[in-house]
């Protein structure tokens, strides 16, 4: 009776907050597209990592196609609370840390129609982690995620203008979390829970003439079933819960201007209204966890400029319209509208190998929250930013007897 009191207990208390691997997509994942804050992703398609952005646009490329990126992740979030906020305690701190990002793309030319494909997407690192004594402490003291999605794919040209493409995303996602416990000492340790899940997406590209594309790319709803150990002083037993990565519609549009200057937009949805009650399983019972969040919408802009041949020069912004509103915000998902500005550079150092780097900015709103119950939490994120760093390289090369131009 004991255990079981106890693992009522932190699963009540887990209830105020859920895990933030649930939050917004993030749209850097260390490719080329992140020089224009992924305007234009799904219509580009001019090197290996469309294999992710958009399977459709495989067909584009007359060549095996490789690309690798390595990136990082920094953020700076912090929190002020109201002197009404129900529960004592500091600010938190600095809230945000580091993570590394890695993607690996190749693409193989079977034939002129036919393209098979490959990504590798890495994110892992603390996402957030305050002081434990802060105000927010019964949503959170710490957590961390690891995501390693695989999305092999095909590609068909079906006539000179249209092209389709298929891919599965095979995701692994690990996390870790801690918070405290009203009225009992110590913190509720949920330790690696994990779990693999598939879903899929479909892809399609229009050439609607020599310089202007426009891409659309569907991604089904994948819906990990987080299962691990929760931990409590001397009392361990199971816990698991599910957080949806919701479906997603996503369209892009590429036109060049001339051989210098081009244009891509971007347009999405994201049905994030179907998060809206989060449930804690254990031996103890089950609880909800009310989230009440609604479907997203996303507006992007970029620029591509050469001023010379081998130089790509690339700018670019996004807007995330908000999830959820400031009543049912919690700390450990301070997710808002969001805000990005993007730079990159691409040199083609040879006709087959390409070098880059992007820089992305992005500022995730004031996070407010307005939570008065008594364990609840009011206030907003002076600080809610984020700061992604990547390197790229690619690498293109022409199948045994082919004529193929590298370069487009």
């Amino acid at each position: 009776m004991a255990r079981r009191s106890i693992a009522c207990v932190a699963l009540l208390s887990l209830a105020a907050g859920g895990a933030r691997a649930g939050g917004l997509y993030i749209s850097e994942f260390g490719t080329t597209l992140m020089g224009t804050a992924s305007a234009g992703a799904q219509a580009y398609a001019d090197d290996a990592s469309t294999a992710f952005h958009n399977p459709a646009g495989m067909a584009r490329l007359d060549s095996h196609a490789l690309m690798a990126g390595a990136g990082l992740l920094a953020s700076d979030i912090r929190f002020d609370q109201d002197p009404a906020t129900p529960v004592a305690g500091g600010n938190g701190g600095q809230q945000g840390s580091f993570a590394p990002i890695l993607s690996n793309s190749y693409v193989h030319s079977l034939t002129d129609r036919f393209k098979l494909g490959i990504s590798l997407i890495s994110v892992s690192g603390a996402v957030l982690d305050p002081d434990n004594s802060w105000a927010g402490r019964f949503q959170l003291q710490e957590v961390t995620l690891l995501t390693l999605t695989a999305t092999p794919s095909l590609a068909v040209r079906l006539t000179d203008w249209l092209s389709l493409g298929a891919g599965a995303n095979l995701m692994y996602a690990r996390m870790s979390y801690k918070l405290a416990v009203p009225l009992l000492p110590g913190q509720v340790k949920l330790n690696q829970l994990d779990d693999f899940e598939p879903g899929f997406t479909v892809g399609a590209l229009a050439e609607l003439g020599p310089r202007t594309r426009f891409g659309a790319l569907y991604v089904s709803k994948i819906e990990p079933d987080l299962s691990g150990d929760i931990r409590l002083g001397g009392f361990t037993g199971a816990v698991d819960t599910k957080i949806p990565l919701v479906q997603t519609v996503r369209t892009s549009l590429y036109h060049g201007l001339d051989d210098r200057w081009a244009l891509l937009g971007s347009a999405g949805w994201e049905n994030w209204s179907d998060f809206g009650t989060q449930w804690v399983n254990t031996a103890g019972g089950a609880a909800p966890v009310p989230r009440h969040w609604k479907d997203t919408w996303y507006l992007a802009a970029g620029v591509h400029y050469r001023p010379q041949p081998r130089w790509l020069l690339q700018t670019g912004f996004k807007y995330d319209s908000s999830p959820v509103s400031s009543s049912n915000r919690t700390a450990d998902m301070p997710m808002d509208q969001q805000f990005r500005a993007a730079v990159g550079a691409q040199y083609r150092w040879s006709e087959r190998l390409t070098l880059g780097a992007s820089f992305v900015y992005a500022n995730y709103g004031e996070g407010q929250i307005n939570q008065t119950g008594a364990n609840g939490l009011i206030g907003d994120y002076s600080s809610n930013n984020l700061f992604f760093f990547s390197l790229t390289i690619g690498y293109k090369w022409s199948p045994p007897g082919a004529e193929a131009a590298l370069f487009q």
